[in-house]
């Protein structure tokens, strides 16, 4: 059985029924909605969202039809960021097809993303759970304030690990966290037994992310060329130590220029990936993931189904060992 069976398989049939409940939100009677929405279900991802959820519920006891249009309105508050994240980015590519602001237009994509928000909206409230409606809510504020945060730093020359981790925490763990947590209020488990699981869904959410940074130190076949993120001003933690530790003369040149909001160059991101690579950065967060997945797994409790936290700890593994 590969790894991402592995993970699947407590949750098989309810995950089946859960991408046929989802599918059928993706229906107007628009024709170019109707266009538009079928390209990005056709580029949908693997649903590694959905799926914490879903596993997270069934740890917990039972998934539901509570379960179902939580996870819905989550997967759909997602999908509609990245719509309107593309746009901000003038992203020609999403998980290596056209993006829909390049198969249509920038309108065509924002509308659509405020659809699917507005789909997220009505199946937050089928939940009839104001703790989950709550963290739905909380969600979208935090994916837009990392994004500002992430902006704002590019703008002032903030870059720290610790303002990385923040950001990393708004933009990207904080869709992990609310995964684990909304799948446990789902159940109908306590606060107290939610928050354990929302706190491990951070930690991967954590892990998730820098795995996909350092990504961009390396040639491979991940939607991305080598060095995008610094081309977008974004310096992420392998270049944050080699900043912080190298005593390479260009890194006096590349913090000054950074500390002023300025963009690199060509050749300064190239000699900045590559210091991050010989100076031990990338090895840096390397080890700050197994960290991270370290202090994730003793959070996860002892009594839960043992094929439940199998496939949970094959999915810490995955977001680990994935190559793309």
């Amino acid at each position: 059985m590969d790894i991402l069976s592995a993970i699947q398989h407590p949750i098989k049939q309810e995950f089946t029924a859960f991408k046929e409940y989802f599918n059928a939100q993706f229906s107007s009677d628009i024709p170019l909605l109707n266009s538009a929405m079928d390209s990005v279900l056709g580029s949908a991802g693997k649903m590694m969202r959905p799926i914490l959820l879903l596993l997270v519920a069934k740890s917990c006891g039972a998934v539901s039809a509570v379960t179902h249009a939580a996870a819905t309105s989550l997967e759909l508050l997602h999908t509609a960021s990245l719509l309107h994240d593309d746009v901000v980015d003038e992203s020609p590519m999403r998980r290596n097809r056209p993006s829909l602001n390049a198969l249509f237009n920038n309108r065509v994509a924002i509308l659509t993303g405020d659809y699917l928000f507005s789909l997220a909206l009505k199946n937050a409230s089928k939940t009839k759970n104001i703790e989950i409606i709550e963290q739905l809510s909380q969600l979208g504020c935090a994916l837009s304030s990392g994004e500002m945060m992430q902006l704002q730093a590019q703008k002032t020359g903030e870059f720290s690990e610790g303002n990385y981790l923040n950001i990393i925490k708004g933009k990207t763990a904080s869709l992990f966290a609310s995964c684990a947590y909304i799948g446990a209020l789902s159940a109908g488990v306590s606060e107290q037994q939610a928050m354990a699981f929302c706190n491990f869904g951070e930690l991967l959410g954590i892990c998730f992310q820098i795995k996909d940074d350092i990504f961009d130190y390396y040639e491979g076949d991940i939607g991305k060329p080598t060095g995008s993120d610094m081309r977008e001003g974004k310096i992420t933690l392998p270049a944050l130590y080699a900043l912080r530790t190298s005593t390479a003369p260009v890194v006096a040149v590349i913090k000054e220029k950074l500390a002023a909001g300025k963009d690199l160059d060509e050749k300064e991101i190239e000699l900045l990936i590559e210091l991050s690579k010989s100076e031990g950065g990338v090895q840096y967060a390397l080890d700050k993931i197994e960290q991270l997945r370290a202090e994730a797994l003793s959070l996860l409790p002892s009594d839960i189904p043992q094929d439940c936290h199998d496939a949970l700890v094959a999915y810490l593994n995955y977001v680990i060992s994935r190559d793309k």
